[in-house]
């Protein structure tokens, strides 16, 4: 068992997976020290049996060589609060606007893509 600090709530899990930019890490106690970026996508905490599954838009989690770990990110959401219909329009949405001749809106819009085609592809 290991210590995770999420969400302002520290407590003891069997086992966290995230979406690290250099692919998918599942991080159990004694997990080599470590630092990595994470990229859009869900983080999985298990604990015994159950689980919980949080969507992230990025972020970072470090490994410590006492088995803690933390995990920093803008924005942290139970994937169970999303609804497939809602974000499969506002994929379409953003896919338009990232077309735009407006710079901004379009560099605006493809970061929008990215994060909703994860969650996206999370939930199905």
């Amino acid at each position: 068992m290991f210590r995770q600090s999420f969400r302002a709530i520290t407590k003891e899990v069997t086992q966290v997976n995230v979406p690290a930019i250099t692919g998918d890490m599942g991080i159990l106690a004694n997990h080599v020290p470590v630092v990595e970026q994470l990229k859009p996508g869900v983080v999985e905490i298990l604990e015994g049996t159950s689980s919980s599954k949080f969507f992230i838009s990025g972020g970072f989690v470090s490994v410590l060589p006492d088995s803690t770990i933390a995990i920093t990110t803008v924005e942290a959401f139970p994937l169970s609060d999303f609804e497939p219909a809602t974000v499969k329009n506002l994929l379409t949405e953003a896919k338009k606007n990232a077309t735009s001749s407006d710079e901004k809106v379009a560099a605006e819009a493809s970061i929008e893509v990215e994060v909703l085609e994860a969650l996206t592809t999370a939930l199905h």
